[in-house]
Protein backbone atom coordinates (compact mmCIF):
# COMPACT_ATOMS: atom_id res chain seq x y z
CA UNK A 1 0.00 0.00 0.00
CA UNK A 2 0.91 3.87 -0.46
CA UNK A 3 1.19 6.65 2.32
CA UNK A 4 -1.49 9.43 1.28
CA UNK A 5 1.46 11.32 -0.03
CA UNK A 6 2.78 8.73 -2.30
CA UNK A 7 -0.49 7.90 -3.53
CA UNK A 8 -1.34 11.88 -4.19
CA UNK A 9 1.65 11.94 -6.32
CA UNK A 10 0.70 8.69 -8.40
CA UNK A 11 -2.47 9.96 -9.13
CA UNK A 12 -1.39 13.48 -9.89
CA UNK A 13 -3.34 15.27 -6.88
CA UNK A 14 -2.76 16.90 -3.58
CA UNK A 15 -3.02 15.51 -0.40
CA UNK A 16 -5.30 18.04 0.52
CA UNK A 17 -7.70 17.07 -2.32
CA UNK A 18 -7.17 13.66 -1.24
CA UNK A 19 -8.21 14.06 2.41
CA UNK A 20 -11.67 15.85 1.15
CA UNK A 21 -12.89 13.42 -0.94
CA UNK A 22 -12.40 10.93 2.01
CA UNK A 23 -14.45 13.63 4.27
CA UNK A 24 -17.47 13.41 1.45
CA UNK A 25 -17.03 9.81 1.43
CA UNK A 26 -16.32 9.68 -2.30
CA UNK A 27 -12.67 8.50 -2.07
CA UNK A 28 -11.94 6.45 1.41
CA UNK A 29 -8.34 5.08 1.86
CA UNK A 30 -7.97 1.23 2.00
CA UNK A 31 -6.92 1.52 5.68
CA UNK A 32 -6.38 3.76 8.13
CA UNK A 33 -4.60 3.38 11.18
CA UNK A 34 -6.49 3.63 14.44
CA UNK A 35 -3.45 5.11 16.50
CA UNK A 36 -1.75 7.70 14.01
CA UNK A 37 -4.81 8.27 11.94
CA UNK A 38 -2.62 7.89 8.87
CA UNK A 39 -4.37 6.71 5.47
CA UNK A 40 -2.37 3.96 3.31
CA UNK A 41 -4.17 3.90 -0.26
CA UNK A 42 -4.12 0.63 -2.76
CA UNK A 43 -2.74 0.53 -6.59
CA UNK A 44 -6.25 -0.27 -7.37
CA UNK A 45 -7.72 2.95 -6.18
CA UNK A 46 -6.11 5.12 -8.60
CA UNK A 47 -8.96 3.84 -11.17
CA UNK A 48 -11.43 5.55 -8.95
CA UNK A 49 -9.42 8.42 -8.35
CA UNK A 50 -8.98 8.72 -12.23
CA UNK A 51 -12.96 8.68 -12.95
CA UNK A 52 -12.97 11.04 -10.33
CA UNK A 53 -10.67 13.66 -11.72
CA UNK A 54 -12.15 13.13 -15.05
CA UNK A 55 -15.72 13.34 -14.21
CA UNK A 56 -15.19 16.58 -12.15
CA UNK A 57 -12.57 18.26 -15.37
CA UNK A 58 -16.02 17.95 -17.66
CA UNK A 59 -17.99 20.06 -15.20
CA UNK A 60 -20.35 17.09 -12.69
CA UNK A 61 -20.84 18.63 -8.87
CA UNK A 62 -19.11 16.13 -6.85
CA UNK A 63 -22.56 14.91 -5.97
CA UNK A 64 -22.84 13.98 -9.05
CA UNK A 65 -19.75 12.09 -9.32
CA UNK A 66 -20.73 10.08 -7.02
CA UNK A 67 -23.84 9.10 -8.48
CA UNK A 68 -22.18 8.17 -11.71
CA UNK A 69 -19.27 5.99 -9.98
CA UNK A 70 -21.98 4.39 -7.76
CA UNK A 71 -23.83 3.67 -11.15
CA UNK A 72 -20.58 1.95 -12.29
CA UNK A 73 -20.10 4.22 -15.43
CA UNK A 74 -17.82 2.13 -18.15
CA UNK A 75 -15.22 3.38 -19.86
CA UNK A 76 -16.87 3.88 -23.20
CA UNK A 77 -19.40 6.25 -21.31
CA UNK A 78 -17.03 8.24 -20.34
CA UNK A 79 -15.30 8.75 -23.49
CA UNK A 80 -18.81 9.87 -24.56
CA UNK A 81 -18.89 12.26 -21.81
CA UNK A 82 -15.62 13.62 -22.83
CA UNK A 83 -16.96 14.12 -26.81
CA UNK A 84 -20.24 15.89 -25.08
CA UNK A 85 -18.42 17.93 -23.29
CA UNK A 86 -15.89 19.11 -25.87
CA UNK A 87 -18.96 19.57 -28.09
CA UNK A 88 -20.22 21.87 -25.45
CA UNK A 89 -16.98 23.71 -25.08
CA UNK A 90 -16.60 23.84 -28.96
CA UNK A 91 -20.33 26.23 -28.94
CA UNK A 92 -19.43 27.81 -25.85
CA UNK A 93 -15.71 29.10 -27.67
CA UNK A 94 -17.52 30.03 -30.66
CA UNK A 95 -20.40 32.11 -28.99
CA UNK A 96 -17.87 33.84 -27.01
CA UNK A 97 -16.22 34.42 -30.09
CA UNK A 98 -19.09 36.33 -31.91
CA UNK A 99 -20.10 38.37 -28.82
CA UNK A 100 -16.05 39.85 -28.99
CA UNK A 101 -16.80 40.24 -32.63
CA UNK A 102 -20.16 41.95 -31.87
CA UNK A 103 -18.22 44.41 -29.26
CA UNK A 104 -15.45 44.89 -31.93
CA UNK A 105 -17.87 46.21 -34.59
CA UNK A 106 -20.33 48.36 -31.46
CA UNK A 107 -17.03 49.92 -30.81
CA UNK A 108 -16.18 51.12 -34.70
CA UNK A 109 -19.63 52.13 -34.74
CA UNK A 110 -19.16 54.53 -31.54
CA UNK A 111 -15.91 55.27 -33.19
CA UNK A 112 -17.40 56.50 -36.71
CA UNK A 113 -19.70 58.42 -35.17
CA UNK A 114 -20.06 62.26 -36.36
CA UNK A 115 -18.29 61.59 -39.40
CA UNK A 116 -20.53 59.30 -41.35
CA UNK A 117 -20.68 60.20 -45.47
CA UNK A 118 -24.34 61.16 -46.45
CA UNK A 119 -24.19 60.33 -49.73
CA UNK A 120 -23.61 56.83 -49.25
CA UNK A 121 -27.00 56.39 -49.48
CA UNK A 122 -28.82 56.36 -52.38
CA UNK A 123 -32.56 55.74 -52.45
CA UNK A 124 -34.20 53.76 -55.32
CA UNK A 125 -36.75 51.33 -56.59
CA UNK A 126 -36.02 47.45 -56.40
CA UNK A 127 -38.23 45.45 -58.63
CA UNK A 128 -40.13 42.26 -57.85
CA UNK A 129 -37.78 39.55 -58.26
CA UNK A 130 -38.33 35.42 -58.98
CA UNK A 131 -36.29 33.41 -56.29
CA UNK A 132 -35.79 30.20 -54.79
CA UNK A 133 -35.67 29.80 -50.89
CA UNK A 134 -35.57 28.15 -47.92
CA UNK A 135 -36.33 29.51 -44.48
CA UNK A 136 -35.57 28.91 -40.47
CA UNK A 137 -36.26 30.72 -37.63
CA UNK A 138 -33.55 32.57 -35.67
CA UNK A 139 -33.86 33.96 -32.19
CA UNK A 140 -33.98 37.86 -32.88
CA UNK A 141 -32.27 40.20 -35.45
CA UNK A 142 -28.98 40.29 -33.65
CA UNK A 143 -26.34 39.07 -36.42
CA UNK A 144 -24.89 36.39 -33.27
CA UNK A 145 -28.53 34.93 -33.66
CA UNK A 146 -28.95 35.03 -37.67
CA UNK A 147 -25.44 34.43 -38.43
CA UNK A 148 -25.42 30.73 -37.24
CA UNK A 149 -29.29 29.96 -38.91
CA UNK A 150 -28.38 31.79 -42.74
CA UNK A 151 -25.02 30.25 -43.20
CA UNK A 152 -26.30 26.49 -43.35
CA UNK A 153 -29.74 27.30 -45.07
CA UNK A 154 -27.32 29.27 -48.04
CA UNK A 155 -25.15 25.92 -48.10
CA UNK A 156 -28.31 23.97 -48.16
CA UNK A 157 -30.25 25.78 -50.42
CA UNK A 158 -27.22 25.96 -53.28
CA UNK A 159 -26.12 22.23 -52.84
CA UNK A 160 -30.25 21.91 -53.54
CA UNK A 161 -30.07 24.10 -57.05
CA UNK A 162 -27.61 23.03 -58.01
CA UNK A 163 -28.60 19.14 -57.74
CA UNK A 164 -31.71 19.99 -59.41
CA UNK A 165 -30.01 21.74 -62.05
CA UNK A 166 -31.36 25.02 -61.37
CA UNK A 167 -29.84 28.31 -63.14
CA UNK A 168 -29.31 31.14 -61.19
CA UNK A 169 -29.83 34.86 -62.24
CA UNK A 170 -28.04 37.27 -59.47
CA UNK A 171 -26.72 37.20 -56.66
CA UNK A 172 -28.35 35.93 -53.59
CA UNK A 173 -30.87 38.00 -51.57
CA UNK A 174 -31.70 37.41 -47.89
CA UNK A 175 -34.72 38.92 -46.09
CA UNK A 176 -36.37 38.80 -42.65
CA UNK A 177 -40.10 38.83 -41.32
CA UNK A 178 -40.45 39.56 -37.75
CA UNK A 179 -42.32 36.74 -35.55
CA UNK A 180 -43.43 36.80 -32.10
CA UNK A 181 -41.22 37.27 -29.01
CA UNK A 182 -38.46 39.29 -31.10
CA UNK A 183 -37.46 36.10 -33.07
CA UNK A 184 -37.22 37.08 -36.95
CA UNK A 185 -37.87 34.29 -39.85
CA UNK A 186 -34.63 34.20 -41.81
CA UNK A 187 -35.46 33.80 -45.74
CA UNK A 188 -31.86 32.66 -48.07
CA UNK A 189 -33.39 33.24 -51.34
CA UNK A 190 -31.38 33.39 -54.65
CA UNK A 191 -32.25 34.58 -58.47
CA UNK A 192 -33.76 31.94 -60.72
CA UNK A 193 -34.97 31.81 -64.30
CA UNK A 194 -38.34 31.84 -65.22
CA UNK A 195 -37.66 27.81 -66.13
CA UNK A 196 -36.91 27.23 -62.78
CA UNK A 197 -40.40 26.80 -61.32
CA UNK A 198 -41.28 23.37 -62.13
CA UNK A 199 -40.26 20.06 -60.94
CA UNK A 200 -36.92 20.15 -60.63
CA UNK A 201 -37.37 22.71 -57.45
CA UNK A 202 -40.37 20.86 -55.69
CA UNK A 203 -38.37 18.03 -56.26
CA UNK A 204 -35.41 19.51 -54.50
CA UNK A 205 -37.90 20.93 -51.78
CA UNK A 206 -36.71 24.67 -52.70
CA UNK A 207 -39.63 27.25 -52.63
CA UNK A 208 -39.96 29.35 -55.67
CA UNK A 209 -41.65 32.84 -54.53
CA UNK A 210 -41.62 36.24 -56.05
CA UNK A 211 -40.18 38.64 -53.48
CA UNK A 212 -42.13 41.75 -54.33
CA UNK A 213 -41.06 45.05 -54.88
CA UNK A 214 -39.86 47.79 -53.39
CA UNK A 215 -41.24 51.17 -54.42
CA UNK A 216 -38.95 53.84 -52.16
CA UNK A 217 -35.95 51.96 -50.69
CA UNK A 218 -32.58 53.45 -48.67
CA UNK A 219 -30.00 51.36 -50.03
CA UNK A 220 -26.22 51.24 -48.75
CA UNK A 221 -23.13 49.23 -49.96
CA UNK A 222 -21.72 47.04 -46.84
CA UNK A 223 -17.76 46.03 -47.00
CA UNK A 224 -16.42 43.56 -45.05
CA UNK A 225 -18.31 40.92 -42.67
CA UNK A 226 -21.89 41.01 -41.79
CA UNK A 227 -20.23 40.96 -38.00
CA UNK A 228 -19.20 44.42 -38.27
CA UNK A 229 -22.73 45.67 -40.32
CA UNK A 230 -24.19 47.66 -36.83
CA UNK A 231 -22.02 50.53 -38.44
CA UNK A 232 -23.41 50.39 -41.94
CA UNK A 233 -26.97 50.28 -40.32
CA UNK A 234 -25.61 53.11 -38.18
CA UNK A 235 -25.06 55.30 -41.71
CA UNK A 236 -28.55 54.51 -42.84
CA UNK A 237 -30.32 55.32 -39.87
CA UNK A 238 -29.17 58.05 -39.88
CA UNK A 239 -29.74 59.42 -43.19
CA UNK A 240 -33.11 57.90 -42.56
CA UNK A 241 -33.62 60.31 -39.94
CA UNK A 242 -32.30 63.52 -41.64
CA UNK A 243 -34.29 63.29 -44.45
CA UNK A 244 -37.64 62.63 -42.81
CA UNK A 245 -38.16 59.07 -43.49
CA UNK A 246 -39.34 55.66 -41.96
CA UNK A 247 -38.51 52.51 -42.30
CA UNK A 248 -41.30 50.07 -42.71
CA UNK A 249 -39.62 46.90 -42.62
CA UNK A 250 -36.49 44.99 -42.21
CA UNK A 251 -33.49 45.41 -43.95
CA UNK A 252 -33.01 42.94 -47.33
CA UNK A 253 -29.60 41.79 -47.54
CA UNK A 254 -28.25 41.63 -51.90
CA UNK A 255 -24.74 39.54 -51.40
CA UNK A 256 -23.13 41.28 -54.61
CA UNK A 257 -19.52 39.65 -53.78
CA UNK A 258 -18.49 36.72 -51.18
CA UNK A 259 -15.29 35.54 -51.64
CA UNK A 260 -13.81 33.20 -49.40
CA UNK A 261 -12.68 35.58 -46.62
CA UNK A 262 -15.73 37.36 -45.51
CA UNK A 263 -13.96 40.46 -44.60
CA UNK A 264 -14.30 40.97 -48.64
CA UNK A 265 -17.68 40.51 -48.88
CA UNK A 266 -19.54 43.53 -50.87
CA UNK A 267 -23.33 43.84 -49.18
CA UNK A 268 -25.91 46.04 -50.11
CA UNK A 269 -28.49 47.13 -47.67
CA UNK A 270 -32.10 47.75 -48.82
CA UNK A 271 -34.69 49.11 -46.76
CA UNK A 272 -38.17 49.87 -47.62
CA UNK A 273 -39.20 53.86 -46.37
CA UNK A 274 -41.80 56.14 -46.85
CA UNK A 275 -42.00 59.96 -45.72
CA UNK A 276 -42.82 60.21 -42.27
Amino acid sequence: MFGIGDFARLGLVSVRMLRHYDAIGLLRPAHVDPVTGYRSYQAAQLSRLNRIVALKDLGFTLEQVRVILDDKVGTDELHGMVRLRRAELAERISADLARLRGVEARLRSIEREGGMAADEVVLKRVSPLLVGELDAVAASYEPGDVGPVIQPLYTELLARLETAGVTLAGPGVAFYLPEQDGAVRVHAAVPVTGDAVDARCVGAGVDVVTLPGIETAATIIHHGSMDGVGTTFQTLAHWIEAHDYRALSLAREVYLHCPDDPDDWVTELQIEVTRA
